[in-house]
């Protein structure tokens, strides 16, 4: 069942500026309806009878002057009196009788103010038309020689507060929205900037130092920032410069092997030695390739289609078959070399367990996905996430023949996530393993 609490989740504005607008807006908005509640309920009914009261009480003053002045001078002059102080023109229609005086059931609420304020005043039966004209009220009252007919202007029953309340209040609102709004949309800027660069730095880019800006908390937020922006570099140098002591050492005395043997000859002992120092030289390169990871390379603008074409090249050179399609424009900031390791791994594995390889790329919305397909015997579904932990293998032997030390994937991953890209394994069309890439654009 669709619960309130989802149907919430999905009305309500997504974006903290939405929310705390709303948060800002919502008490607004409901103080506006209170307050014109109160008004239209209070103060305009109060105002609304008062003139009611007023127009009533001329229009008894004229009907006072009708009964002092019979006779068709005393009726004009009691007219022309009622129209110059009042506002209120007349007619008598003698001996004339209403046809019907009850109140009409959906009279509107400034009819049914007067007609109660007459009918305290006069005590007669009358008849009142607010609908039919714009500007003006018909009445007609019942006297006993014949019908008063009345036409007093609407202005006299409506007072111009209304229009400055609500001027007033809409005008109030649309200052306060547009100052909340500028407000908000400061105070959440360096949250965006603080989510660009956390973003960037996901992606393994260069990120300078934070200016600190902003509430309290974002400055806090901030200041982590910058302190794990800070270790993260001291210990990517510690770690590039720890490598380059330790390629050295063990370089050093692999050359040294490498100069005795040469030295004893072709003897069988010999050459076992010599594939022994080889074995280990490839080892110690897969090990410092998974160490030195992501490095200290720069991030550029590079054409993936170019750098996926110059490793299909070399695959190819070494007698593999590799075919390869692109679609889109595949620009984007990496690490160059980086990311040929990981391909070039990626395309390795292929034409090592495989007789064919297809590489493709595309570019989509938001991300470019570069897949890397095989017709080799593939790996079971449960081992596609074993597969990528460092100098896990399938084959159990650790024979460099069949498989190498188990660090091609983990280095794939490593680089594709420092990225902010995702790798994942799956059965491929081909028949084999499928390793797909999406990075971010």
């Amino acid at each position: 069942m669709f619960s309130i609490g989802k149907l919430f989740k999905r009305v309500l504005p997504q974006t903290l500026l939405g929310r705390s607008l709303l948060i800002i807006v919502s008490p607004l908005i409901l103080l506006q309806i209170f307050s014109t509640w109160v008004f239209f309920e209070r103060h305009w009914d109060t105002v609304a009878i008062r003139l009611a009261r007023g127009l009533a009480g001329d229009i008894a003053a004229t009907m006072v002057l009708l009964r002092e002045n019979p006779g068709p001078k005393g009726r004009e002059a009691a007219f022309t009196f009622a129209t110059t102080h009042f506002q209120v023109r007349g007619s008598f229609k003698e001996k004339a009788i209403l046809k019907n005086a009850t109140p009409r059931p959906n009279a509107g609420r400034l009819e049914r103010v007067l007609r109660k304020a007459l009918s305290d005043r006069t005590k007669r039966p009358l008849v009142i038309d607010a609908d039919s004209f714009d500007r003006d009220v018909i009445i007609d009252i019942q006297l006993p020689d014949g019908v008063l007919h009345l036409i007093a202007p609407r202005k006299r029953l409506f007072t111009s507060t209304t229009y400055l309340f609500i001027g007033l209040m809409v005008g109030s609102s649309l200052i306060l929205f547009a100052v909340a709004m500028v407000f908000m949309r400061n105070q959440i800027r360096p949250i965006r900037r603080l989510a660009a660069a956390a973003d960037a730095l996901g992606k393994g880019r260069d990120v300078e130092v934070f200016r600190l800006q902003g509430a309290t908390e974002v400055r806090q937020a901030a200041t982590a920032f910058n302190r794990m922006r800070d270790r993260l570099q001291r210990q990517v140098s510690q770690r590039t410069e720890m490598l380059a002591g330790v390629s050295h050492d063990l370089r050093t005395p692999l050359t040294r092997m490498k100069l005795q043997l040469a030295m004893l000859g072709d003897t069988p002992s010999a050459q076992e030695l010599k594939a022994d120092v080889a074995e280990m030289e490839r080892m110690v390169e897969g090990y410092l390739a998974f160490a030195r990871g992501e490095g200290s390379e720069p991030v550029t603008r590079t054409n993936l289609r170019d750098l996926v074409e110059d490793v299909v090249a070399a695959a190819r050179r070494a007698g593999n078959m590799v075919d390869f399609t692109a679609e889109g424009d595949l620009t984007l900031s990496v690490r160059k070399e980086g990311l040929r390791r990981c391909i070039s791994n990626l395309v390795s594995n292929a034409t090592q367990y495989g007789t064919r390889a297809v590489v493709s790329t595309i570019r989509k919305p938001d991300f470019i996905e570069l897949t890397v397909d095989d017709d080799g015997p593939g790996i079971p579904e449960k081992m596609h996430e074993t597969v990528f932990r460092p100098f896990a293998r399938l084959d159990q032997s650790r024979n460099v023949e069949t498989g190498g030390v188990g660090l091609g994937l983990t280095i794939a991953r490593d680089m594709v996530h420092a990225h902010g890209g995702e790798i994942a394994l799956s059965d491929s069309p081909l028949g084999g393993l499928r390793a797909r890439i999406r990075l971010p654009v």
